[in-house]
């Protein structure tokens, strides 16, 4: 999901939309991020199912957001195609239910080479009648030489950009017939 071989740079890079670090230590980090989001949670669901719409290609391992996809069901994968080469398994899924909570577990990007496993959850409530409250938490924990802290702010930075382009693809327009 994440290209990460250039993720480390990241860290440097001020991030416009930011998750917050909820703990970090050398076993493991949260990060965590709520946002508001102008469309119903039907819709915003069906844009989460499609990250090709707003996963940003700069962290992908193929460099094109279009070779990700969600297989939605429990033991279904997030998964990148990587054409001609083989294909990347960033999470497997372990809960669905539509419209309300999405929850996967993997090691995205550079946390692939560590043993570890992270959880990451999407959480969608109605907030009124036509926006939904999202709430993304990623909660990773394992064994890193030199211990997680260093990973979280990278990882919360990079999710941080993803629930915005979450937020800006469900609130967009559908597109022209």
């Amino acid at each position: 999901m994440l290209r990460f071989t250039a993720f480390a740079p990241l860290a440097l890079i001020a991030s416009p939309a930011t998750a917050d670090v909820v703990d970090s230590s050398a076993a493991g980090f949260t990060v965590s991020k709520t946002v508001s989001i102008a469309a119903t949670p039907d819709a915003v669901w069906e844009t989460l199912r499609a990250p090709q719409r707003w996963w940003a290609k700069e962290h992908t391992w193929s460099g094109d957001s279009t070779n990700l996809y969600i297989d939605s069901q429990a033991t279904g994968c997030f998964c990148e195609k990587l054409p001609g080469r083989g294909s990347v398994a960033h999470a497997r899924l372990i809960f669905v239910d539509k419209g309300k909570l999405l929850r996967m577990e993997g090691a995205f990007g550079p946390l692939q080479a560590y043993a570890m496993t992270g959880v990451m959850t999407f959480e969608l409530s109605p907030d009124g009648d036509k926006a939904t409250t999202l709430k993304m938490t990623y909660t990773v924990s394992g064994y890193m030489s030199g211990g997680f802290e260093k990973m979280a702010a990278p990882v919360d930075g990079v999710l941080g950009e993803q629930v915005a382009a979450l937020k800006a693809a469900a609130e967009a327009p559908p597109p022209a017939k």
